[in-house]
Parts: C-alpha cells; sequence; structure tokens
C-alpha cells in the first residue's frame, strides 16, 4: 500500500518549516541575551546578587584616616613664612650651629676671618596684625631679618622679643591681608595622630613632610629650661627651625624646634614646642616685653632609692630640696635643704622640672601650698610666689 501526503497537508509542513527558519535564530539570540543579564544582574529577576572572586577596594570612614592632606596643606600653608637672616660672624666663629639637637642656621661655608653669614629658618604667622613665632636660636645675633610669604611678598621684621628658656622669639612684619595660622588645642593631641610639619628645609622653599606624633609631654632633654615638647617622626631638618606642625586637619599643634641626629639631618625623632606654650609667650612678650614666670627659689634634685632609703621612705617619691636662694619665697616659708617635697599645689612632685613648671605658671603674688616631709614627718609649707629673675645664659 502506498501511502501518499495530501496537498493540503504538504503545504502546512512547507509553512511551519519556513516559520522556523525565520524565527529559530533571533529566538536563540534573544535567549542568550537573556542568560546574560541574568548572570550580570541576578537582582532583576529577584535573585540574590553574584559574589566577584576578585577583592574590592577598601572603603575609608572619616575616623579611619584621610586618603589626601591636601586640603590641610592649603589651609595651613600660606601663614608658614620663609626667614632669611644676617649674621655678623666673628673670627673664629662657629660654622653650622647645629650641636646635633638643636636645629641649626644653614650658613655658607666660612672662608673668611670676619664675614656677614646668611641663614635659613621659618616662622608661623600667629596674628593678623603682622606677629609671627619663630625659634630664637634661629635669629639670635641677627642683624637683618627678612621674612618671605608663600603668596611671594616680602617684609623685613622688627624683633620684638625673645625668651630663651623656652627657645621662642616674636616678629612683627607690616603687609596687609595677612593669612593667620588656626590653632588646635592641646588636650586633643593623641600618641598616633598624623602630623605635617611645613617648613623651608635647605633652603629648597616651602617643604611639606608627614609623621605622626610619637609622643608628647617630652621633658629632661636638655635642650630649654621649659620643656614639654611634642615629639614627632615627619622629616625635620635644617631650616625647618619655627616652622609649623601642623594636624591632619591643618590646625597648628606646635612650631618645630630641635632633632636628636648624629649626623645633623632627620631620623625620625624631632620636637616642637607646643602652640598654646608658644601663643602664651608671644603675647606675654608683645604685652610685658619679657615672660612673667613664678619663682621659689629652691633648688631639687631627685629622689633616688639610696636617697629614699637614707630617709627612712619605703617608695622613692617626691624630689629633695639640695639648695635655697637666701631670702626667696621658699626660704621665707620655712623650707630648709634636705626636704621632700611630695606635692605642690596638690600635684605630686616628680621631677625638678616638672615642679618649676608647676611654679612657672602660678603667677607672682599667688600662694602655693607644699607637703613636704622633714626627718620621716609630714609637713605642710605655703610659700608666696615672686617673679623668676632673668639669669644670664
Amino acid at each position: 500500500m502506498t501511502i501518499r501526503c495530501l496537498p493540503g497537508s504538504r503545504r502546512k509542513r512547507a509553512a511551519l518549516k519556513g516559520l522556523l527558519h525565520n524565527l529559530g535564530w533571533p529566538a536563540i539570540c534573544g535567549l542568550l541575551l537573556a542568560l546574560l543579564i541574568v548572570q550580570q544582574f541576578p537582582q532583576l529577576v529577584g535573585l540574590p546578587a553574584a559574589r566577584s572572586s576578585l577583592p574590592s577596594a577598601p572603603s575609608f570612614s572619616s575616623s579611619a584616616g584621610l586618603v589626601s592632606y591636601s586640603d590641610a596643606v592649603n589651609h595651613a600653608a600660606p601663614a608658614v613664612a620663609n626667614i632669611f637672616t644676617i649674621k655678623q660672624i666673628r673670627n673664629g666663629g662657629a660654622g653650622s650651629g647645629l650641636d646635633g639637637q638643636i636645629l641649626g642656621d644653614y650658613p655658607a661655608p666660612m672662608q673668611e676671618p670676619s664675614r656677614r653669614q646668611s641663614s635659613l629658618g621659618s616662622a608661623v604667622i600667629l596674628r593678623s596684625d603682622g606677629y609671627l613665632v619663630t625659634n630664637n636660636h634661629v635669629v639670635t645675633g641677627a642683624t637683618g631679618i627678612l621674612v618671605a610669604l608663600q603668596d611671594g611678598r616680602e617684609a623685613m621684621a622688627e624683633l620684638i622679643g625673645t625668651d630663651p628658656e623656652t627657645d621662642i622669639a616674636v616678629l612683627k612684619i607690616d603687609l596687609p591681608d595677612l593669612p593667620v595660622a588656626t590653632l588646635s588645642q592641646a588636650e586633643h593631641l593623641r600618641t598616633g595622630d598624623v602630623v605635617l610639619a611645613i617648613g623651608n628645609p635647605f633652603g629648597l622653599g616651602q617643604t611639606v613632610t608627614k609623621g605622626i606624633i610619637s609622643a608628647t609631654g617630652r621633658s629632661q632633654l636638655g635642650l630649654n629650661t621649659y620643656e614639654d615638647f611634642i615629639q614627632t617622626d615627619a622629616a625635620i631638618n635644617q631650616g625647618n627651625s619655627g616652622g609649623a606642625l601642623v594636624d591632619a586637619y591643618g590646625r597648628l599643634i606646635g612650631i618645630n624646634t630641635a632633632i636628636f641626629s648624629l649626623s645633623g639631618g632627620s631620623q625620625g625623632i624631632g620636637f616642637a614646642i607646643p602652640a598654646p606654650l608658644a601663643m602664651n609667650v608671644m603675647e606675654q612678650i608683645i604685652e610685658q616685653g619679657r615672660v612673667i614666670r613664678g619663682w621659689l627659689g629652691v633648688e631639687v634634685q631627685p629622689l633616688t632609692d639610696e636617697l629614699a632609703e637614707s630617709f627612712g621612705l619605703v617608695q622613692a617619691k617626691g624630689i629633695v630640696v639640695s639648695g635655697l636662694y637666701r631670702n626667696g619665697p621658699a626660704w621665707m616659708a620655712g623650707l630648709r635643704p634636705g626636704d621632700v617635697i611630695l606635692s605642690i599645689n596638690g600635684e605630686q612632685a616628680t621631677s625638678g622640672r616638672q615642679a618649676m613648671n608647676v611654679v612657672a605658671r602660678t603667677q607672682p603674688g599667688d600662694k602655693v601650698t607644699l607637703e613636704v616631709l622633714r626627718d620621716g614627718k609630714p609637713m605642710t609649707f605655703v610659700a608666696e610666689v615672686s617673679m623668676r629673675p632673668t639669669f644670664s645664659s
């Protein structure tokens, strides 16, 4: 039996075959495109987002740190000036002025017995009426001081006064529209905070270096009479003296002053005078011509374990009176050599410098209470603080 297709069925098959041929490739392409979209954007069809095997870039919060400190530099740098001084060098004068600790000047090589020497430093503008702060050792012996601002202006500066005991000097220039540094509060400083040092190292022009606060309250370094340094590892070199140490927001926290170095270059141990102390010294010099500090007229030494044992003390706490200025405040109050001072106005006496700083912050005429051990017996004395005399260096 022979089976034959009917003419109508043949036409239907041909039509279906043509339809599949016309729609097949577009359908396949559409399906592939849909699969690709679902793979890349699964959330469009309600599926969870796919996780990439590649690590993503870390995100930073405002408390984790800043990616750039450009805003801080732009805020602080206009108030930092370059200092150029002229000094008359005598026959046999020192060459570099750098003793390995204090940031010295940067002189030209000495070739003549007596000549004029150019040196470099930095300063910070602290008042819009033209007052700047720099280091005393930058301007000591200078016969002329030129201040160059970041905006290109220059002016000869007048030396208003100095305080060698904190290594602060105050200058004044007569220029309009001066930028002024913004001060940060000392109590906000923390070890590990990012800081920027701005100054004029080696005469290169204004330069910025970055580091952290390594420590605060550094003293007993033998650099100044009154020491309360901020320690930093930001690179500080010759010419940075008197420049600014600022925080990550461009606020002034210190005046760069000294380094510990065996070579004369930066080794990551630099020191800055806290900005509130520099500001206080400047205001006193402007208003009074000098810094007024309290004084008791007493010389002390550390209370060692051996001395504590000889005094019959269980622990070595306090400082020992080793000498007194005759008719000075401590003498008049009744203190005697050999007394052990335990506290001053309730603040424990831990070292001679710390005790001296406590008294120095007291206004002349005010009274302080001294807790003392004499022959193992506790005693209390009240002394009226007088003005600290000016001692020749």
